[in-house]
């Protein structure tokens, strides 16, 4: 047990230094004059719709956490699961890996607040297959919604109807197991207990939502450089987060970029990129860091355990 809570506390001082580094190497990419001059291109009220987007998406994230207290049966005071998950996902956006990254971060705070090893696992699973609903559902609305021949993938209407239906197959039938399925579903070591249909739901809204504001967010960035619909957005942006997922590289750094490159067109610029990366990685990060290093110190001084015997 004392291994198992050093090695935690390990990671987790592994992970904020790996942080920092990753803002330096990331930023070190461009030289100050090419990122003043790509996001100077940009015009302002953009920019500020684009942060309003960001802001909205990890709204819709501490959302992910609210729920996935109460489907673990410990149902936590919004301010305690808003911290632990903006915390978390600010570091583990950055860092890649997030079941790991961020769930060491959330076990951080969650144990503190009498949730136990078994609660936070349930969170982290929760929260990552509200992630794929998320995805799959923007997807689906995005390949249904668009009008006309090829999109920005090259699909013609018939291909993109079909995929768009699929890929809303996938949470009509999570809903269909949630409502009718009482039994955890395993596959080899892997199980999943599904939530009743009303956290079911909330998963696909919130899921979406929060995927269709950081569309949203590169939208306002691109719009500028590129006559893209939002919808074409949100699709480039769905097969760029699914290839910076399966690449794990740490914070998609590259990937995201490249993906949406080379399915945008030619007369959208990195600059738009590099700004929505400052937006939506690099400013939550610089925030989320103190926020963590704060909360350690402080419970440290506690005594490095909440003393409060009633969950809130």
């Amino acid at each position: 047990m004392i291994a198992r809570r050093h090695l935690l506390k390990f990671l987790i001082g592994g992970a904020i230094c790996l942080a920092i580094f990753l803002v330096y190497r990331s930023l070190g990419r461009y030289t100050l004059d090419e990122i003043e001059e790509s996001v100077q291109s940009i015009a302002g009220f953009r920019l500020a719709s684009a942060f309003l987007f960001v802001i909205l998406s990890y709204l819709c994230l501490t959302g992910f956490d609210t729920l996935a207290v109460r489907y673990a049966g410990k149902p936590l005071a919004y301010r305690r699961t808003a911290l632990a998950s903006f915390t978390a996902l600010s570091i583990g956006h950055n860092v890649g890996l997030a079941a790991l990254s961020s769930g060491a971060v959330r076990y951080r705070f969650y144990s503190r607040w009498g949730l136990t090893a078994e609660d936070v696992a349930k969170i982290i699973i929760f929260c990552g297959v509200t992630v794929g609903l998320g995805l799959v559902m923007l997807a689906g609305l995005a390949l249904l919604l668009q009008e006309g021949g090829p999109d920005l993938l090259g699909l013609e209407s018939p291909v993109r109807t079909a995929l768009g239906l699929a890929c809303l197959s996938m949470p009509a039938l999570y809903l269909l197991l949630c409502a009718f399925v009482r039994r955890p579903l395993r596959l080899r070591t892997w199980q999943f207990d599904p939530p009743k249909p009303g956290l079911a739901i909330g998963q696909i809204v919130l899921g979406t939502l929060n995927f269709a504001c950081v569309a949203a967010s590169i939208h306002q960035l691109l719009a500028t450089f590129t006559d893209a619909g939002y919808l074409e957005v949100a699709s480039a942006y769905v097969t760029a987060n699914i290839a910076a997922l399966i690449s794990h590289v740490p914070g998609g750094i590259g990937v995201l970029e490249a993906t949406m490159l080379a399915i945008l067109p030619s007369t959208a610029s990195i600059g738009a990129l590099i700004a929505f990366r400052v937006l939506y990685y690099f400013v939550p990060l610089t925030i989320g860091v103190p926020t963590l290093l704060i909360s350690e110190a402080y419970y440290r001084h506690r005594g490095g355990r909440f003393s409060e015997q009633t969950v809130m």
